[in-house]
């Protein structure tokens, strides 16, 4: 097993990852009947999109020898209806600094390939965008 999730009322759940036993709260958002005080369930599907193309970048850069430390993911989500979903997923990675042409294709490419990628439906679109400093 991976985690266990427990119910814990009021719309809120809370998971547990075994082999570390950390934890986190999810709580149902606010304009879908909860109170909004933590991730949401699609927040954290949201955001796991976003720490996995960190992670597959750094794997990279680490092979490369760079340090991408200080790397940034900002993530928004569009939520649809009938049935309510995620339509979309906004992504802006910005980069604390600047590499060659050929460092930032192999960075981009790894990106647009982790496996929380290729694991979410293809109707979902995935809006990726790498911001380079000047």
């Amino acid at each position: 097993m991976t985690s266990t999730v427990t119910y814990l009322g009021d719309l809120r759940t809370s998971a547990t990852h075994l082999a570390s036993e950390n934890n986190f709260i999810t709580d149902a958002p606010i304009d879908n009947q909860g109170k909004g005080e933590a991730f949401s369930p699609t927040d954290t599907v949201s955001t796991a999109l976003a720490s996995c193309l960190l992670t597959i970048m750094g794997i990279i850069g680490r092979d490369l020898q760079i340090d991408l430390t200080g790397t940034i993911a900002e993530v928004s989500k569009v939520m649809g209806t009938e049935p309510r979903r995620i339509t979309e997923i906004k992504i802006d990675v910005s980069f604390s600094q600047n590499f060659d042409s050929k460092t930032r294709s192999l960075l981009e490419r790894a990106a647009l390939s982790c496996p929380v990628a290729h694991s979410l439906h293809p109707d979902l679109n995935q809006n990726i965008s790498f911001n380079w400093p000047s």
